[in-house]
């Protein structure tokens, strides 16, 4: 497939509307470079890429370009934590004290390793100011958290832990395990499913990463609660979640290099998309059993107003599940329409990865022009709308993608 913006890869005829989509995110929505893949009952139906990888030389955007994906990288460090669930090393309903004893202090002394994964831990940002490169530390950082007064009882409410879930969860795997968070990943799931997705990128993949190009807001466009927050109360859980990170570069080669596994993963819709074939029943691994499958995109907490991000979140158990917020003021931005049961999670700026048990369907999406928002932008809702529509659904007014 190809046209003036260099669209390229293969597609199922019956997902020719799924491909017209991918390419009107080029002709109409700004889309510079991004790659789709869609999986259906185990098989490639469509793995598309296109536009410029890096429009300071004009590098196109290859089958084998990745790029940060974000918070995606949440999913695949929850999955790291699934398989220990799955081999008995890791209780959901255990202490966290139970694998790392230091942790319990300050408050936290209750905290369940379930509340780790379903963002209801109440250690969703550091209070105190982060040094300069602290976070690109692993022992500073889990030091740090270890010592964090929590921002609410845990278990109480939930809260989006942007940054801090690579940590709390990631020390699980490590003390469990006894290898590294991107160690792991690597030796226990990446390698196995032959993906192109790394928690901390060797540097030779370094002339494959197309840059992120940040959002630029429109001059006089009105502001999401949780932004005028962010940007105008320095003591707010949503000023310090975005901004008291040490002047942590996530899209740096530092940033890359480092084991951030709340968001540094680095990919593509292919090689996050060949990870999730994991969970699919059509694809012979025996990585997890279908009760943990299950267990995984069952809704563990949901809240009509997120400690952090400030709008009706819904999450599994280290996975975000369907959220429609189109009733708010900025909605369209702040939402994840996927399949009643489906579950995954979405990357700032609008990469998204997930599976739907119920067509086993797995979808992913990445590009390297962020939009703006909290969740999904109109770029990746209208892929994923797409594909439902190709499979034959017929509506998501229910707040969720049903025939």
């Amino acid at each position: 497939m190809s046209a003036d913006f260099a669209v390229d890869g293969t597609f199922d005829p019956e997902f020719g509307g799924v491909a017209d989509a991918f390419s009107q995110n080029f002709e109409s929505r700004g889309e510079v470079g991004a790659s789709l893949c869609v999986y259906k009952d185990g098989e490639c139906l469509a793995d598309l890429w296109g536009g410029t990888a890096d429009p300071k030389t004009g590098t196109p955007w290859t089958k084998d370009t990745v790029s940060i994906v974000f918070s995606c990288t949440k999913a695949a460090t929850a999955l790291c934590a699934h398989l220990l669930v799955q081999r008995g090393q890791l209780n959901l309903n255990a202490p966290v004290s139970d694998y790392w004893p230091e942790y319990a202090c300050n408050g936290k002394e209750d905290t369940t390793v379930l509340m780790m994964l379903n963002h209801s831990a109440g250690v969703a940002s550091f209070h105190d100011a982060v040094e300069p490169g602290a976070l690109l530390d692993w022992d500073k950082a889990v030091s740090l958290l270890a010592n964090e007064t929590p921002w609410w009882e845990p278990g109480t409410r939930n809260g989006y832990h942007a940054l801090t879930f690579g940590w709390t969860v990631g020390e699980l795997v490590r003390r469990v395990s006894g290898k590294s968070l991107g160690d792991f990943f690597r030796e226990e799931l990446a390698e196995p499913m032959g993906t192109d997705f790394w928690i901390g990128l060797p540097e030779e993949h370094e002339s494959r990463v197309a840059p992120m190009i940040p959002f630029k807001p429109e001059p006089g466009a009105p502001l999401s609660p949780f932004t005028q927050k962010m940007l105008t109360d320095p003591e707010s859980l949503q000023h310090k979640s975005f901004f008291n990170n040490g002047a942590l570069q996530i899209d740096s080669r530092g940033g890359r290099a480092a084991h951030l596994g709340g968001a540094g993963g680095v990919s593509n819709a292919r090689g996050m998309a060949q990870l999730f074939l994991a969970l699919s029943p059509s694809h012979s691994s025996d990585f997890y059993s279908n009760a943990r499958i299950g267990a995984m995109g069952y809704v563990s907490t949901a809240t009509r107003d997120d400690a952090t991000l400030m709008i009706p979140t819904r999450f599994g158990q280290g996975f975000m599940c369907s959220m429609d917020n189109r009733h708010l003021r900025h909605g369209h931005d702040s939402s994840f329409i996927i399949g009643r049961n489906a579950f995954g999670h979405v990357g700032m700026g609008g990469s998204c990865v997930f599976f739907d048990p119920d067509a086993d369907l797995i979808f992913a999406y990445s590009m390297n022009k962020m939009g703006g928002g909290i969740l999904l932008n109109p770029r990746g809702q209208s892929l994923i709308d797409a594909t439902y529509e190709a499979l034959g659904y017929s509506s998501n007014a229910a707040g969720y993608w049903m025939y």
